[in-house]
């Protein structure tokens, strides 16, 4: 019999689903927010990349 009401006090518990929502929620977040920054990662690579070129332009016109 006590086991029976544990069980079913269990089953009706809704807390826990809060606490599941708020992860899935954190998730999402985390994955934009990745998402976002590889993009800017790359724009930053390239920038990069385009500034080497010239520096090393510039210094072979040096020599």
């Amino acid at each position: 019999m006590v086991a029976k009401t544990f069980f079913r006090r269990i089953l009706e518990d809704t807390r826990g689903a809060t606490a599941v929502e708020y992860g899935l929620i954190v998730a999402l977040i985390v994955i934009a927010m990745i998402t976002s920054l590889q993009g800017l990662a790359n724009s930053t690579i390239d920038m990069w990349n385009g500034i080497e070129t010239k520096v090393n332009a510039s210094n072979d016109k040096l020599d």
